[in-house]
């Protein structure tokens, strides 16, 4: 039986992106995927989120994507546009990238990390015990795999294998939710005629059809006339849809991909069960408006690796687990409610138009276009870490800091996924010795003398010193006005990072 500290269920982005916080953290961890290969065939999701971008530019890797994608100002939130390029953020777009590029980048920084990953094998369950996970595994049959494993032994197991989560149903977690009322059909094919490019809206919903990267072949987004759900599609599928919505099926033929998605929106009642955790699609799934699942997955990831690690170096008791659903979980609540907003407003009666218009006037407003526009996009998320300065709990901003070693972006700071406290007054003037956490917590003298601008919030004081989690979460904040920098400062040391070295 092969042994690793983590084993991960699913190789899509949310389980590279676990990954590799891991392997920062020096932690052996491990894949477990069905496909022989990143699937390059198809693909749901198509951009990454401002919050995204930067979490990936926190590990240095941004540019790749960046490269390969395309920017947009915008963000799609029906039934508005909204416009973020005055977001304070270095990433203040959205990146056109489908789902299978992103897939195929991240697969390319697993593969340097030397993340070992078991492909065409799938969990299918597990016992855990006090010490770890004994994890049940099957080969995919075809192709069948050259060395077939029946199963691993793990610290901990993750699951990130999707809506269907075998993980979630194995341990017994509850998914609560809302049941489907409608049903999308998405297929990537050729077609014989020139169809109608663009979007068609009628009484059952909105329909489009783009031209795919290769200019030949089509992409189309249909809303089906009644609710499936309950086999898998086909090409005669989509003809009848397109007849339905265009007159005409185009001639469509050959068909490289096929998939069908629904508005079944749930959460799972815990991300956690003792040793066995879930991130993604296995903890929340929901309609892809505004394309915030794919984004909401690789935020969780970054949320619990680092935390994940620190637990399992033994610098971190257990319990620090427990933060991450009550981090996580309220952020993938709020993702639920806007997309189910989402799909409401997408209906096409008479009342529903008329809230449509409505809410388009009101989004019009800046203060709302902003506040709807960082919420979406990822940078309004802020953690619950108690009362104090508008920083505490909220994303770092990426400053331009003044060191000794010359200019330094904040985010460089965050490539080797390890907590940074950072002085901005004078040396010393943080008023703790941090040697005792010294071996898990750099330390910066820096000066800014710039704005602090926070999404949604505008303008804030300046603090005189920052710590910031791996994640890139601000966890203390250091002020004039706080008459006790140095046992505040120690308490979130201890917090979050283990008791220092002296009291071990």
């Amino acid at each position: 039986m092969s042994e690793h500290a983590v084993v991960i269920a699913g190789g899509g982005p949310t389980g590279m992106m676990l990954a590799a916080e891991l392997t920062l953290a020096n932690i052996d961890v491990a894949i477990v995927e069905r496909r022989a290969s990143p699937d390059l065939a198809g693909s749901r999701a198509g951009g990454l989120h401002s919050r995204t971008l930067e979490v990936l530019d926190q590990r240095g890797v941004v540019e790749r994507f960046v490269s390969e994608g395309t920017k947009h100002p915008v963000l799609h939130m029906h039934p508005a546009i909204l416009a973020i390029g005055d977001l304070p953020t270095r990433h203040n777009y959205t990146l056109g990238l489908w789902q299978k590029h992103i897939e195929r980048i991240l697969a390319g920084w697993v593969d340097e990390l030397g993340v070992p990953i078991y492909r065409e094998h799938e969990v299918t369950g597990f016992t855990q015990d006090d010490t770890g996970v004994d994890i049940e595994l099957s080969s995919v049959q075809s192709p069948q795999p050259s060395q077939p494993l029946k199963s691993l032994r793990a610290q901990y197991l993750v699951g990130c294998d999707g809506g269907r989560s075998v993980v979630r149903k194995a341990a017994g977690i509850e998914f609560p939710g809302w049941d489907a009322t409608k049903s999308w059909l998405i297929a990537e094919a050729s077609m014989a005629e020139e169809p109608a490019w663009g979007f068609r809206h009628d009484a059952t919903g909105i329909h489009g059809i783009g031209k795919l990267e290769d200019g030949r072949g089509a992409r189309m987004v249909l809303t089906e006339q009644q609710l499936r759900g309950d086999s898998e599609p086909t090409l005669q599928d989509v003809r009848e849809a397109l007849v339905a919505v265009f007159g005409t099926d185009y001639g469509i033929h050959s068909p490289t991909w096929i998939s069908r998605f629904t508005d079944m929106t749930r959460q799972a009642a815990a991300y956690r069960d003792k040793r066995v955790l879930l991130a993604g699609d296995a903890a929340h799934v929901h309609p892809p408006m505004g394309g915030q699942g794919l984004n909401t997955g690789v935020q969780d990831a970054v949320n619990l690796g680092w935390k994940l690690a620190q637990v399992i170096r033994g610098t971190s008791p257990d319990s620090l687990l427990d933060t991450y659903h009550a981090e996580r979980h309220p952020v993938g609540a709020r993702v639920l409610r806007n997309t189910m907003a989402q799909v409401a407003l997408q209906r096409t009666d008479d009342r529903t138009k008329a809230l449509s218009a409505v809410m388009t006037d009101l989004v019009a407003a800046d203060d709302a276009r902003r506040r709807l526009a960082a919420e979406m996009s990822g940078m309004a998320i802020h953690y619950a870490l108690g009362d104090g300065h508008p920083l505490l709990g909220r994303r770092m901003p990426d400053l331009d800091l003044d060191t000794a070693d010359g200019a330094l972006r904040v985010f460089t700071l965050l490539h080797a996924a390890r907590p940074v406290l950072i002085n901005l007054g004078a040396p010393g003037a943080i008023g703790v010795d941090i040697t005792p956490w010294s071996d898990r917590v750099r330390l910066i003298d820096a000066k800014y003398a710039g704005p602090w601008e926070l999404p949604a919030i505008g303008t804030v004081t300046a603090p005189t010193a920052v710590l910031i989690r791996p994640d890139g979460y601000v966890a203390w904040v250091g002020t004039g006005d706080n008459a006790e920098p140095g046992p505040g400062l120690a308490n979130a040391l201890t917090t979050w990072f283990g008791p220092g070295a002296a009291a071990v």
